[in-house]
């Protein structure tokens, strides 16, 4: 015979088992009955959403007229610093940047390249004029001033630094390499390490011309 105090104690278990039961069962039905929240994209750069660094660009481009990131709303924004003499990662940023363009085919006129020179001693707008042909002639190169520079550079936390050369002319730039990529409501999104390819750089943009 089983003691009563033993029974009370395994009835008051089951009672117990059976509210937590239903208590799963109802939550269970709320959630499928939640509407589902949209997924945020899943980039292949570096996902920067809400980044309090790099929010503008108010430049001078390569025809003399101010520009900031607002003269592009609608359109994904990539941004590149680099120099026109730069014998690999710029000329290879851009090539793939007008890859991806031609590559969005209907879409291409909903991505805007931006190109920042840290070399504005010797490229002028007339040498940038060329250099943004040579890739896509809706590219925008921006020339900031030596003063301008250091401040506009420690804003988008990029590094840069006067090589020097043989000849007061011959100086090489290091430099980031990296390219920000800003949603069509002008947001910085992404953040794209060189070297990942023009595909890497096709998704994320396409992700946010997708919305």
């Amino acid at each position: 015979m089983i003691p009563k105090r033993m029974y009370n104690d395994k009835r008051d278990a089951l009672k117990r088992l059976a509210r937590w039961g239903s208590a799963a069962a109802s939550l269970a039905l709320l959630a499928a009955c939640s509407p589902s929240t949209p997924s945020a994209p899943k980039f292949q750069g570096i996902d920067v959403t809400g980044a309090e660094y790099a929010k503008d660009f108010p430049l001078a481009d390569q025809n003399g007229k101010p520009r900031n990131i607002k003269d592009f709303a609608g359109k994904v924004v990539v941004v590149f610093f680099g120099y026109t003499q730069c014998p690999d990662v710029c000329p290879t940023t851009m090539s793939e940047l007008a890859e991806v363009k031609r590559s969005l085919g209907a879409d291409g006129d909903k991505l805007q390249g931006v190109f920042i020179t840290v070399d504005p001693e010797r490229d002028t707008p007339e040498v940038l004029k060329a250099y943004m042909a040579n890739f896509d002639p809706t590219f925008v190169g921006l020339i900031p001033s030596l003063e301008q520079l250091p401040a506009l550079t420690k804003d988008f936390k990029i590094y840069y630094k006067k090589v020097d050369g043989k000849t007061a002319t011959s100086y090489t730039m290091d430099h980031s390499a990296g390219s920000f990529i800003y949603d069509p409501k002008g947001n910085l999104r992404v953040y794209s390490r060189y070297g990942s390819g023009a595909q890497a750089l096709f998704s994320d943009v396409k992700a946010l011309i997708s919305g």
